[in-house]
Parts: structure tokens; sequence; C-alpha cells
């Protein structure tokens, strides 16, 4: 422990040398972060899946300046593994774009379509 954290006076951002730029910076950061999470979220639910990335940037940008982003987003983790799992593929150093696009597109596919009109397995084993 150290002695700033023994100060009642100073406040946390102060003890760890966070100037009022830094701290206006990181919050216009989770701020943008959580608005391209909000388009990402509203993107990815159309066809075609172009909100993704969106999602995973805004993701980026919120979860490398938010504690609190990070705790919620490791306990919907914990909640909801299968939903945020093409999510962190998507967060990864070297993303798996095209493999996250096309699960999500035979999921899409089994939710909407009756078995006889599938066409993305059946082109994928052609292409085979």
């Amino acid at each position: 422990m150290s002695v700033a954290s023994f100060r009642t006076s100073v406040s946390l951002h102060a003890a760890n040398g966070l100037t009022f730029g830094r701290r206006v910076g990181r919050w216009l950061l989770v701020g943008v972060g959580y608005a391209l999470i909000a388009v990402g979220a509203v993107f990815a639910v159309l066809p075609g899946h172009l909100g993704a990335p969106v999602l995973a940037v805004g993701l980026v940008l919120s979860l490398r300046s938010s504690r609190r982003a990070r705790r919620t987003f490791i306990n919907l983790q914990h909640r909801h593994p299968r939903l945020l799992f093409p999510v962190r593929r998507l967060l990864r150093r070297e993303p798996e774009v095209i493999p996250v696009m096309w699960q999500a597109l035979l999921r899409f596919e089994r939710l909407v379509l009756p078995a006889r009109w599938r066409f993305a397995v059946r082109t994928r084993r052609r292409w085979k």
C-alpha cells in the first residue's frame, strides 16, 4: 500500500498523477467507445453483419480506457460465453474477421431459413 492511498483529501487520480486533460481525454475515449458499441450492436443485427468490426473497435476503445467497462465485460463473458466468443475473437491482436462473419452467417441462416433453403453449408462443401 502506498502513502497516497492513506491521504483522504487527495483523489486517486491526483495521487496517480493523472492531469485534468488526460482524465478528460480518457472520458472522451470511453464515450466514443460506447457510441461505437451502440452503432455496432445495431448494425450487427442487420444482414451482412457489418457492425461486428465497429463493435470491436468500440470495445477496444472503452475496455482500454475504463476499468468499470472491463469488469462489466468480464462478468458478461462469464454469464454468456457463447454470445461473446465471436466478439473476443475480434478483439485479439490479429482478429479472425472472415471466420467470425462466416459463423454469424451460419447462425443467422439457421435461425431464419428452413433447412431446405439454407445455402451457406452447401456452398462451402462445393468449394472444398
